[in-house]
């Protein structure tokens, strides 16, 4: 009996299964469709039947964020459904059909399946093509070589220019390109007189107010998502250590550390350093007796104010260690954390390192030379030692590994002179070619 029963739930739940697979792609049209719909109406409501613009003057930069908020899930669920669409119809074949008529499953005609297609087609082109007036403002459009999880914001800053077709070599050894020679690559006038003539060129175009607006609007919003971006690579990490270390790890290690015969220390420098505390407070003892000039202390009450000492010690190092486990498995928490959001925001990346290229070659070549001379002394130069051998012995204490001086002192030999190397690499290859004045000065400064 308890077999049949079991059986039949099978049956049922099987059956409802290849309804639902024969209903897929009229059931995924139909969410397109929903969708596409929920986008004409935010047109309709709030923009006047346009497009739905991030940089319209009609709202607040917080009304635009949410409207294209709404607009990137609703996009997105058209192009998940439309893609269901087409490969549930590409799945089905004549047998599923003949099936799908049987289990009573009636399908859309196919003027009703091109009428919403065209509704779809109709209402999400506008911000899936690239036109001359709307590649910087487009919400959705993909150029090449940009990722998928892209925002508005750092598109209208990634697609400055549209991306020209890759040219097709020519086979033909007889018609090479010509080398420039030096007279085609000189002009007939100086090129200052040349850019002074480009610049009124500029300043007198009727349209150049609107075109600085816009390069203003892009510089503010690739500074926001910059800075947005260094904030959470640096609260991120650590708001996650202390929650990782407060909630997930710190209860599983207090428990299985909680018992008396766990062991107190995790190296012997914290062993030597409880040693050490125990014999100073042993002498500080003596020495206020003999400052007070007091009795001696009988042996009785030196050894109950040691033992008092000592199981205090013992508490403070065993806090320690704990301490110390702790921080081992909440760094692996902030690692992972880190990767994630250097894996989700690689378009963001983009706008920073573009934000940080346009800062420092912006700087003067002396400021470039300072902090360059800056950056080598505190690393690689004189004194980079003995700033390598604290930050050394701090990790080693923060995990709580002994202070290995032979690994420490091998550390200073080698990896100051990489980071010199790939300097002096930096600046021979990279500098010297985009700011060879810059390399003069810093030169200069250094001699």
């Amino acid at each position: 009996m308890k077999n049949s029963v079991f059986s039949q739930k099978i049956y049922s739940f099987l059956l409802a299964a290849f309804r639902w697979y024969l209903q897929t792609p009229e059931r995924s049209l139909h969410e397109a469709y929903d969708a596409a719909l929920k986008i004409q109406e935010i047109e309709d409501k709030h923009f006047n039947g346009n497009k739905i613009d991030i940089d319209s003057a009609m709202y607040s930069n917080s009304v635009m964020d949410y409207f294209e908020s709404d607009l990137k899930k609703l996009l997105k669920v058209v192009r998940m459904r439309l893609t269901e669409f087409r490969a549930s119809r590409w799945f089905l074949n004549e047998e599923d059909q003949k099936a799908a008529q049987k289990a009573g499953i009636e399908y859309l005609t196919p003027s009703l399946v091109l009428e919403k297609l065209n509704y779809i087609d109709r209402v999400t082109s506008k911000y899936t093509t690239n036109s001359d007036k709307t590649t910087s403002n487009a919400l959705v459009v993909q150029p090449p070589n940009v990722p998928v999880n892209v925002t508005s914001d750092e598109k209208s800053l990634l697609v400055k220019t549209p991306t020209l077709p890759p040219k097709i070599q020519n086979q033909d050894l007889n018609n090479k390109p010509k080398a420039k020679s030096k007279t085609d690559t000189t002009g007939v006038l100086p090129r200052s007189i040349l850019s002074t003539i480009s610049r009124l060129q500029v300043e007198l175009d009727p349209n150049s107010e609107q075109e600085v607006i816009q390069s203003f609007r892009q510089t503010q919003k690739r500074t926001i998502i910059s800075i947005r971006f260094i904030l959470l690579l640096i609260i991120v990490p650590l708001l996650t250590h202390q929650i990782a270390k407060a909630f997930v790890v710190g209860p599983i290690v207090e428990r299985f550390r909680s018992s008396e015969e766990m062991q107190i220390f995790l190296n012997s420098e914290m062993e030597e350093e409880a040693l050490l505390e125990l014999e100073r407070f042993e002498e500080k003892l003596k020495f206020e007796n003999f400052i007070v000039k007091a009795p001696p202390l009988l042996p009785e009450q030196m050894e109950t104010e040691m033992k008092k000492k000592a199981k205090e010690l013992a508490e403070e190092f065993r806090h320690e260690s704990s301490g110390a486990i702790k921080n081992v498995f909440a760094d692996m928490f902030s690692v992972v954390a880190v990767i994630w959001l250097l894996l989700v925001s690689k378009s963001s990346i983009a706008v920073v390192k573009d934000f940080f290229d346009n800062i420092v070659y912006g700087l003067s070549d002396s400021a470039k030379a300072f902090i360059i001379i800056l950056f080598t002394d505190i690393f690689v130069g004189f004194h980079s030692p003995h700033g390598w051998e604290v930050l050394l012995e701090g990790v080693s204490r923060h995990w709580g590994l002994p202070a290995n001086r032979d690994f420490i002192f091998l550390f200073i030999a080698t990896f100051p002179v990489i980071l010199d190397t790939i300097f002096k690499y930096w600046i021979f290859r990279y500098l010297n070619r985009i700011s060879p004045s810059a390399v003069a000065t810093y030169r200069n400064m250094n001699e």
